[in-house]
């Protein structure tokens, strides 16, 4: 009998130890996250990502606003945003990234952007390497959405990133709203190279941009970058002429030094604007402010100037 009560309190004991053992073990388990990328794959990953290369910078501002700065630990060489990121190595550019540099890093994910078939070149190269990568797809601010979403599923922030979400979809609302009921939407182009003249067409986000400030992009083509000769430019006669300065046109010509566009409406009504191009053609958070400050160039009367405005010409 004193045996049995003896034996009974130790029994408990090891069973309370076991549990409780069990619960630290259960706790401490990693959980796997997964998403499916803009080609149809499942990218899934045993927990969620601490060491994340972005092949595109825009990535790097996303995973900045879901605070997750800290989980960024290379840059390409064009990548200066945010700040921190300068102090970490560079592993070449968006299109030739170093494999061997990469692999080096051990990242837990690569992110790459679409836009360009050479991206998908340095996708295969990279998972030849067993580095898992994922690859998006932006256009349009709803895809911009999506991408910040799975990207706070990859790295364990889905609640903040459905704050970051909400927070930039009210700020387009407001412009909304602010525009409703506008009677006339301004005829825009947006010149992302000059001279070779390229513009924005209507698959990329700067077409969205234009659409969510209240503007009519004059450039039709279901294409990112539209090859276009300066007579069909004054031939579409837009009223507003929008020239970004950035990577892909440093130096842009002020436009009275282009005799030929003298008659464009734009020019005629000083209406023609220099603007960030990192802000305008990189889908990212900045975009909204983006519109924002387009929304009050289209629409003085309905919108005040923001202080993101780069100049006119």
């Amino acid at each position: 009998m004193r045996l049995k009560h003896f034996l009974l309190p130790v029994l408990l004991l090891l069973f309370a130890s076991t549990a409780l053992a069990s619960n630290s073990t259960s706790e401490t388990l990693p959980t796997p996250v997964s998403i499916t990328d803009d080609l149809g794959r499942t990218i899934e990953l045993q927990r969620p990502a601490t060491r994340i290369i972005a092949l595109y910078g825009a990535f790097n501002e996303m995973l900045a606003e879901l605070g997750k700065e800290d989980t960024i630990i290379a840059r390409t060489k064009a990548d200066a945003l945010p700040v921190s990121i300068l102090s970490k190595p560079s592993i070449g550019t968006h299109m030739r990234p170093n494999p061997e540099l990469v692999a080096g890093l051990r990242p837990d994910i690569v992110l790459q952007m679409g836009g360009r078939k050479k991206a998908l070149e340095s996708v295969r190269m990279l998972e030849e390497l067993g580095i898992p990568v994922a690859f998006f797809s932006i256009t349009t601010f709803d895809e911009l959405f999506s991408v910040i979403k799975r990207l706070g599923t990859l790295t364990g922030a889905e609640e903040q990133a459905e704050l970051v979400c909400n927070n930039l979809q009210a700020r387009l609302d407001h412009v909304q709203q602010l525009l409703k009921n506008t009677e006339h939407k301004p005829s825009v182009f947006f010149e992302v190279r000059y001279p070779n003249l390229l513009g924005a067409g209507n698959a990329s986000i700067v077409n969205d941009i234009i659409n969510h400030a209240g503007g009519i992009n004059i450039m039709d083509a279901a294409i990112k970058l539209v090859r276009i000769n300066e007579e069909e430019v004054i031939k579409r006669d837009p009223e507003v002429y929008l020239i970004q300065q950035g990577a892909m046109n440093p130096n842009p010509q002020p436009i009275r030094k282009r005799a030929h566009f003298r008659t464009i409406s734009a020019v005629k009504n000083n209406r023609v604007h220099v603007i960030d191009e990192s802000s305008y053609s990189r889908p990212g958070p900045r975009a909204v402010s983006a519109v924002e400050e387009l929304a009050a160039l289209l629409h003085p009367n309905r919108m005040q100037p923001t202080s993101h405005i780069s100049g006119d010409m």
